[in-house]
């Protein structure tokens, strides 16, 4: 197998995760943008006028107060019968935000249709109005609407790009975990060494010699290097009997013959 071959290879074993979970995240997003129902948004904006000139201070705090009531039961209370929610419904397509530098409320409302987000928020934006306004004598200011929410041309949710790249995205941190995981498990692994390749069919295999074993001498020995002795050679030069049980009883009858024949 060439070089390339086995470069993809490896690319492809440790990279494979990766790989198959990006496009699958992003088919995922793809298709919860297409099952999922549209939602739409429409914002209508409240300002806050101070009765007393020089009270632009004042006017920017009684602001942030009353964008935090605009999503309470008692601004929600009239702007409920009017679009046909119950308190539940339109507190959760209902939220109002502020400016810390600016005496406004931005009130935006949601719904599944244009029309119905813009008419949402619209009724909720008239009922703080006359809530606020039954005060004003106590606070000092007075809210007026600054400009009515308009129907959206298209819808905020879902939106396809965004769904697709969350979903590669989710992927993709899944794929890298999964390869993470499978690198570690790898490393704890042992290595298995490869089993030698056989030979080609009618190469004879190589016949191994085994080497005469050396004797251990010192550096003055003259045996030093020489092979060693077979255990009967050695036993004979030493001058013992190497013929077993026999060999031990050969000596003595010899000596009797000896004796018999001085007789």
């Amino acid at each position: 197998m060439t070089t390339p071959r086995r470069s993809a290879r490896r690319l492809v074993r440790r990279w494979w995760p990766v790989a198959l979970a990006v496009p699958l995240g992003a088919a995922a997003g793809a298709g919860y943008a297409v099952v999922s129902h549209p939602s739409y948004s429409a914002s209508a904006y409240v300002l806050v006028v101070p009765q007393n000139t020089g009270e632009a201070a004042t006017a920017t705090n009684f602001a942030q107060a009353y964008g935090r009531l605009a999503g309470q039961p008692q601004v929600l209370a009239a702007a409920a019968a009017d679009t046909g929610h119950t308190l539940t419904e339109l507190g959760n397509l209902v939220h109002g935000t502020t400016s810390p530098d600016a005496p406004m409320i931005e009130i935006t409302g949601t719904g599944t249709q244009a029309r119905e987000a813009a008419r949402t928020a619209d009724a909720v934006a008239r009922s703080l109005v006359s809530f606020a306004n039954t005060s004003s004598r106590d606070t000092n200011v007075r809210l007026v609407t600054l400009a009515p929410a308009a129907a959206p041309d298209k819808p905020t949710t879902p939106s396809g790009s965004l769904d697709v790249a969350v979903g590669g995205s989710a992927g993709l941190l899944l794929g890298a975990l999964v390869m993470m995981t499978r690198r570690r498990g790898d490393a704890a692994a042992p290595a298995v060494p490869e089993a030698p390749a056989d030979p080609a069919p009618g190469t004879p295999r190589p016949r191994t010699e085994e080497a005469p074993a050396r004797t251990a001498a010192g550096p003055g020995d003259r045996n030093a290097g020489k092979p060693a002795e077979k255990p009967a050679v050695a036993e004979k030069a030493a001058g013992k009997p190497t013929g077993g049980a026999g060999a031990e009883g050969e000596l003595p009858a010899k000596q009797k013959a000896a004796t018999g024949s001085a007789r």
